[in-house]
């Protein structure tokens, strides 16, 4: 088990060690624009910010226009699942009130299931 004084040293000694790396290649970009090399005007924030924000954005727009607009021609609904209130089941849909006639006929005749689910037998 090492001291802690010895951990702190050897804590000390990576952290310093790193900083003086970062700080040996951070040298260079501080240099002046070579000779021969065009000297550019700086760039308006503004432009730099509608640049950086508008690319993504229109991205963005290009990708959805992509996935949505085929469906939209075809007269197709691109509500999401939650909102659309056509479901559609396997098997056909049946009424609250048929499912419970249907259950009650079942137990009265001895309780034989013709479905599987949970309690469906082998």
């Amino acid at each position: 088990m090492t001291s802690t004084s010895s951990t702190l040293r050897r804590l000390a000694v990576v952290v310093g060690s790193a900083t003086l790396l970062l700080m040996t290649y951070a040298g260079p970009a501080s240099a002046d624009i070579p000779v021969g090399w065009s000297d550019p005007k700086p760039v308006p924030v503004l432009h730099q910010l509608l640049f950086l924000l508008g690319v993504p954005v229109l991205i963005t727009l290009v990708i959805l226009a992509a996935i949505y607009l085929p469906g939209i021609v075809r007269g197709e609904s691109v509500a999401p699942a939650g909102v659309r209130t056509d479901d559609q089941w396997f098997g056909g849909r049946r009424d609250t009130a048929e499912l419970q006639a249907a259950g009650a006929d079942r137990e009265a005749s001895g309780g034989d299931r013709e479905t599987g689910g949970a309690s469906g037998s082998w």
